[in-house]
């Protein structure tokens, strides 16, 4: 208690930018769904979703297990167009209590292009984190028959109109009361649904009083000439609303953008000290309308992505801020190796901030975990460790919640099958790790 108190006052005479303290983290429950796990389609889906994969190249392919997963330039053991849809991706969560879990899929393969034959759903499990299981309870899938969705969708001439990764990118999830609000990268969007997955509207985003939209946006057009002006987009593509944190009272969401958004009046991408900020804003549930608060989040690095977003309590909460890399050092490329079989830029940043939303509009930093320096005392990993340590080494780490007073859960995006974080040539299972953070959560 006394190192915390100590630690509190230096934060309340510190700079505007507060100098944020390392604790410790120690595993306490750790679960893998198995990379190859598939869930069929809803006997009213549409033919295109009996398969998945068919549009990952320029010309469409519907022989199953044409062409070979590649993360980073290394192949991952996987072929596909696969026969079903694969329970990856996760990109999304919802802690429910008693080890029951909302996860959610993002679109798929990557972009609008290649995910047009992914169906968007999210599911429920029950976790065990001593044998490792994954029980899936119920799958919800989106879809639009009432038509509320403002664009053509795939499945337009569909009855039920089920939405797919062509559509949409669904990249953070929360329930309140009866519906559920997702948080999509390509408008970037937030979509409001029923708990059976039933559209019931779409909110485009606003940032102070205007609408800002990114280039997969199917509000923005091509011009008819090369000499004439380009549409005009302030949010980079895949950088839309990666997180969303909902308040304690289930009153407002905190959508988070991925990347910084774009000043056309600077010519720059939205900065403090060199250092690009992210955009948390805040939207009323209650109206379902925008704010105008928001606040800014500072990466460390400009090259770094957030994760997930969710909150502690009224005023902090819990980020992931990552790096690009993926892999760890004891299999990292020595001079003149094969980088098809080794790893070339290993993961070296992945935390999780603890945040206060100040009254000044600044997210400001308080302390993190090192996700790649986990202690494993209790010898609970079901994975090797480095150097001793628990790592969580994963390109894309886009799930963190908190548990009860002591616990968060943390889980990866293995991106099926396009991903390979722990073996350089093997595709990346789903894993949920427990973490006992008690210090760092008071």
């Amino acid at each position: 208690m006394k190192k915390f108190s100590c630690f509190v006052a230096f934060i309340l005479v510190g700079s505007q930018l507060l100098a944020e303290q390392k604790f410790s983290a120690t595993l306490a429950g750790h679960a893998i769904l198995p990379a190859a796990s598939f869930i069929n389609v809803p006997d009213d889906a549409p033919e295109l979703l009996r398969t998945n994969g068919k549009f990952e190249k320029t010309k469409r392919t519907d022989r199953l297990k044409s062409f070979e997963g590649v993360s980073n330039g290394r192949p991952t053991g996987v072929m596909y167009p696969f026969s079903a849809q694969p329970a990856q991706g996760h990109s999304g969560i919802i802690s429910l209590g008693d080890d029951r879990f909302v996860l959610l899929s993002d679109n798929g393969l990557g972009n609008k292009l290649n995910s047009k034959d992914s169906a968007l759903f999210y599911n429920i499990y029950k976790v065990d984190f001593k044998t490792g299981e994954f029980k899936r309870e119920k799958s919800v899938f989106l879809h639009d028959p009432n038509k509320k969705v403002p664009f053509a969708i795939q499945t337009e001439a569909t009855k039920e109109r089920y939405l797919t990764g062509g559509d949409f990118d669904p990249e953070s999830i929360q329930f309140v009361g009866e519906f559920v609000y997702i948080g999509d990268e390509f408008g970037p969007y937030i979509i409001k649904a029923d708990k059976n997955g039933v559209v019931i509207d779409v909110f485009d985003t606003i940032v102070d009083g205007k609408i800002v939209r990114s280039p997969d946006n199917p509000a923005l057009t091509l011009p008819n000439s090369p000499d004439e002006n380009m549409p005009k987009f302030e949010v980079s593509r895949s950088k839309g609303f990666e997180a969303m944190a909902l308040s304690k009272d289930k009153t407002k969401l905190y959508p988070l953008l991925e990347g910084a958004l774009f000043d056309y009046k600077s010519g720059k991408k939205e900065s403090v000290d060199g250092k690009n900020y992210l955009r948390i804003l805040e939207f009323d549930v209650k109206k379902d309308t925008w704010s105008k608060k928001s606040w800014k989040y500072i990466l460390e690095a400009n090259d770094h992505a957030i994760g997930d977003f969710n909150m502690i309590d009224e005023k902090h909460g819990l980020i992931i801020e990552r790096d690009n890399g993926e892999g760890t050092s004891d299999k990292a490329c020595k001079n003149g190796e094969d980088k098809s079989r080794c790893f070339a830029d290993v993961a070296k940043f992945k935390r999780v901030y603890k945040v206060w939303l100040s009254d000044d509009g600044i997210a400001k930093k308080l302390a993190y975990i090192d996700l790649l320096d986990i202690e494993d005392t209790r010898k609970i990993s079901k994975k090797p460790l480095v150097n001793g340590k628990f790592v969580f080494p994963f390109f894309t780490i886009e799930n963190v919640d908190v548990v009860d007073k002591t616990h968060i859960v943390v889980g990866n995006d293995n991106n099926y099958p396009k991903s390979s974080s722990r073996e350089p040539n093997k595709a990346d299972d789903n894993e949920l790790i427990l973490l006992d953070v008690g210090e760092f959560l008071k």
